[in-house]
């Protein structure tokens, strides 16, 4: 097996071909996941926002790493628990995507509101098999990942930055800096507010 992120496996790539069907990851890792899944559609996917701590305390349970103020509505849908980090009032919105294969670190009091799209993984396209590759998301203090916005695998977003709603940003962002459309572009400065 091929370690990737935070413990989980990845079967060699001679026994996957991802791009004619084949899994990507292992069966163990696969097993895993579906029990995180279910887990999370019998025991959170109906609760209303006042279970936050009950939320909290599943995904502690699979491994991650959650300051007790975060925030994680119900209808987040979390790939691994285990490559989720989230800093005091940090907040996962409704709807959000977090396809996090790889590491995403939330900082302290940064937003990513409803329907975003945290992605970490893409593929090697110049692989024979279509080999998945990871990179983490950092998404910094106070910053906003505004709705339906969407952020690429291996980019960090700034301290107090903002990415616009349905904006896409596939590279990382400066801190303290509005951007809006697609690929994202620097609209103006902020001011900081901490």
């Amino acid at each position: 097996m091929v370690m990737i992120s935070q413990g989980l496996t990845r079967a060699q790539p001679t026994a996957l071909q991802p791009r004619f069907g084949g899994p990507t990851f292992s069966l163990r890792n696969r097993l895993a996941r579906a029990t995180w899944m279910a887990t999370w559609l019998v025991l959170a996917s109906w609760t209303p926002s006042p279970f936050s701590p009950w939320r909290r305390a599943l995904l502690r349970l699979f491994g991650a790493r959650i300051h007790r103020t975060a925030m994680i509505r119900s209808s987040a849908h979390i790939w691994w628990p285990q490559n989720l980090e989230m800093g005091a009032h940090a907040s996962l919105g409704p709807g959000v995507i977090c396809y996090n294969v790889g590491q995403i670190t939330i900082g302290e009091g940064a937003i990513v509101s409803q329907r975003a799209h945290l992605c970490t993984g893409t593929h090697d396209v110049d692989h024979p098999n279509f080999a998945l590759q990871t990179y983490p998301i950092v998404i910094g203090r106070h910053a906003w990942v505004a709705a339906e916005a969407f952020v690429g695998p291996g980019v960090s977003i700034g301290e107090g930055a903002v990415l616009g709603a349905r904006a896409v940003a596939a590279k990382s962002l400066a801190a303290w800096t509005i951007y809006v459309g697609n690929p994202a572009r620097a609209l103006r400065t902020r001011t900081p507010n901490t």
